[in-house]
């Protein structure tokens, strides 16, 4: 399911939003400078990588500082891929101004931190040893998404849903949308857990633990509204 729009206008410009997505593309495009190799020792020194605070000795051996945590911001904003980086923006394009209308473009901006540090933290608890940079905005948009999930539970989101070669316009509940997603990514984080480090590239647990960030921590960022 990919998807389109939602059917829920914004009260205010996005700005905040519109400057999160200027700034990953313009991470992107840094990052297209770099070779190979340039990248993979970027992507260590700024992904989060769990080995790196889960033991300290591997972590000086490959020449990091264990006691940095600036990755855990940094990551924020760092893609492995210009499909990562497109479904990315997009997401937090759908789902973003809404959440943004309600907190207002600070508070947003420092809820979107949080539920990414909350990301990156699960990640780093399901697989403690995991040698792989974690990189991209998904786990901070998995928490824009948990917060609409329930501010905006009577909004429908125009899906595309591929059938063979043909594809299915369906407007379905936000609430359902997002709930099936979350599942989804429960699942097969669950399914991964079973190993002993993740596979696949996809953070699956930072996904969960951002989503679950966005829900619990929401209302502690929304604008008090007067009357």
């Amino acid at each position: 399911m990919l998807p389109i729009r939602d059917t829920i206008p914004s009260q205010t410009y996005p700005y905040m939003t519109v400057a999160l997505i200027v700034v990953n593309v313009v991470a992107w495009l840094f990052e297209l400078t770099m070779g190979m190799e340039g990248i993979g020792q970027f992507f260590l020194d700024f992904g989060v990588t769990p080995r790196r605070f889960t033991d300290p000795q591997w972590a000086v051996e490959q020449g990091l500082d264990p006691g940095n945590y600036l990755p855990f911001l940094t990551s924020l904003f760092l893609h492995g891929g210009w499909m990562h980086l497109i479904f990315n923006m997009w997401v937090l394009w759908i789902f973003g101004d809404n959440v943004e209308d309600r907190m207002g473009p600070i508070r947003y901006l420092l809820f979107y931190i949080v539920c990414g540090v909350a990301s990156s933290s699960a990640q780093l608890v399901a697989h403690p040893t995991a040698e792989i940079p974690m990189v991209g905005a998904s786990g901070a948009i998995a928490g824009v998404m948990g917060a609409y999930f329930f501010m905006f539970p009577r909004s429908r989101v125009l899906t595309v849903i591929p059938i063979i070669f043909w594809p299915l316009f369906i407007e379905i509940p936000a609430v359902v949308f997002l709930g099936l997603w979350f599942l989804f990514q429960f699942l097969s984080g669950a399914i991964e857990r079973i190993g002993p480090v993740p596979v696949g590239g996809i953070a699956w647990w930072a996904h969960v633990g951002g989503f679950i960030a966005g829900m619990v921590l929401h209302r502690m960022f929304l604008i008090r509204r007067r009357g």
